[in-house]
């Protein structure tokens, strides 16, 4: 039988590489030996994706749960990772769920992850322990399971969350890329309720997502750009696979990256809604967030990358918004978890509070916090060289980049160098693939852009 090894996401690989209904089973099998010890008859949901056979997959799960005797619940249609999420929180019979997805990863891979008792990601701990015990054969399976309707409450939960009256006033003239995700004719269908004009794109179910990557960013968002430019709309909402992350284009049918949409959000629900408490980033992400929360007046706390990360400052209860580098946005009080369709509606009621297009508003925070520009860089390695430079990785120090000594140097995730003008640059090993990521921002993009190459030059020049 495979070797199942789970990251921070859970597992996923491609459907000709072994994912099927026998692994789909023996790891949800496994999951539920955990939560069956905790809570023996409780109720755990799965939900699923647009994907290949997701229904399929759903259901092997749900009958493995219900064979470690828990109430296996599954999702009547495809339903976003949200909804799952949502659902679970609002449950106290629940003890977790399973979701069938893999999120932004082209059409031929599949996934599957776990969710807590909150909605929220599992731990670490908890994927280990999974590991550690899922079965070297497939396991037994029962027919007994029950399907519900996850989505519609969640849905009407939705409209709930904005202001209905000051929207239907404005009646924004809105597109919605669904990308063929799981978000298809949800997020549409919420905007329609509120009074917005709406344009749906790439809203059919297509299990290969017709060859489209289902990652809201560039150039995957190109045709959103498009359309938005085409039907003369206020704004464009991308949604990834399982509709957790947002990408953003304005009414001329520029990319707003998840960098500079953060912020905005942040002072939306700061100076518009009234609500205050504490923001959580990565240290990959933008420098911006930063500079608004301290504008605000919000603490501010980094944490390393990875969405789990973020989850673990909820705990304290008093963060307002949690965020990753990639337009994935918590806003704990819904639940602990991204919401990419809350986070369509925050920026559509940004917009229509304020009466300014959404160009104005970015050109406004620029104003407000400066300069900034955010790069992505991936140096490929091969495995001995990935390994050599996570062993030395603990120590490793560039005295200088581009003729600058950083004022700061953290080793929290990965480097981290920080200079005096507010740029950074940092090295991380991705965690699944063979390559190093370099992350920089800094005033102008050919600054960013030589920190990322001169760290990269330093790094491969200190492996032995």
């Amino acid at each position: 039988m495979q070797i199942i090894r789970f990251s921070a996401k859970g597992w996923r690989t491609r459907f000709d590489d072994g994912f099927d209904e026998v692994n789909v089973a023996r790891i949800a099998d496994a999951f539920a030996y955990i939560w069956a010890r905790a809570r023996p008859g409780a109720t755990v949901y799965v939900g699923y994706d647009t994907r290949f056979a997701a229904r399929r997959f759903a259901e092997a799960a749900a009958r493995a749960i219900a064979g470690r005797g828990l109430k296996a619940v599954v999702s009547e249609s495809p339903s976003p990772t949200p909804a799952l999420g949502w659902t679970i929180s609002r449950d106290d019979a629940a003890v977790g769920g399973i979701m069938i997805t893999a999120s932004g990863a082209p059409g031929e891979y599949g996934g599957i992850s776990a969710r807590g008792d909150d909605g929220g990601p599992v731990s670490d701990e908890f994927y280990d322990a999974a590991a550690r015990i899922v079965s070297s054969a497939p396991v037994e399976r029962i027919d007994e399971f029950m399907t519900a309707d996850i989505v519609t409450p969640y849905l009407n939960h939705l409209v709930t969350t904005v202001d209905a009256d000051v929207i239907a006033q404005k009646a924004p003239e809105v597109v919605v890329d669904a990308m063929h995700g799981s978000g298809r004719g949800y997020l549409a269908s919420v905007l329609r309720r509120l009074g917005c004009r709406v344009h749906e794109i790439h809203g059919e179910l297509l299990a290969d997502f017709g060859g489209l990557q289902p990652t809201p960013v560039e150039p995957w968002v190109e045709v959103c750009e498009q359309a938005v430019r085409s039907f003369g709309c206020d704004v464009g909402f991308a949604l990834d696979g399982d509709a957790d992350r947002l990408g953003l284009v304005d009414g001329s049918g520029t990319f707003v990256t998840p960098h500079r949409m953060v912020p905005l959000v942040m002072q939306h629900l700061v100076e518009d809604r009234g609500e205050l408490g504490r923001v959580v980033d990565t240290y990959s992400s933008s420098a911006y967030v930063r500079r608004q929360a301290e504008r605000l007046g919000c603490p501010f706390t980094a944490v390393p990358m990875g969405f789990s990360r973020v989850y673990r400052e909820f705990i304290e209860n008093d963060v307002l918004i949690g965020a990753d580098e990639f337009g994935g946005v918590c806003v704990p009080a819904h639940f602990k978890e991204r919401d990419a369709l809350l986070t369509a509606l925050l920026v559509v009621e940004m917009i229509c509070m304020r009466g300014q297009c959404l160009a104005q508003l970015v050109k406004e925070l620029e104003e407000n916090l400066g300069a900034l520009h955010y790069i992505r860089r991936d140096m490929r390695l091969d495995a001995a060289s990935i390994q050599a430079f996570r062993n030395i990785l603990p120590g490793l120090y560039l005295p200088e980049v581009c003729g600058q000594r950083a004022v700061s140097v953290g080793h929290a995730d990965g480097l981290v160098l920080r200079f005096g003008d507010d740029s950074w640059v940092q090295l991380r090993p991705s965690r699944t693939e063979p390559l190093v990521r370099a992350c920089a921002e800094a005033r102008d993009v050919r600054r960013a852009e030589r920190l990322a190459e001169e760290a990269c030059k330093g790094a491969l020049r200190a492996l032995p």
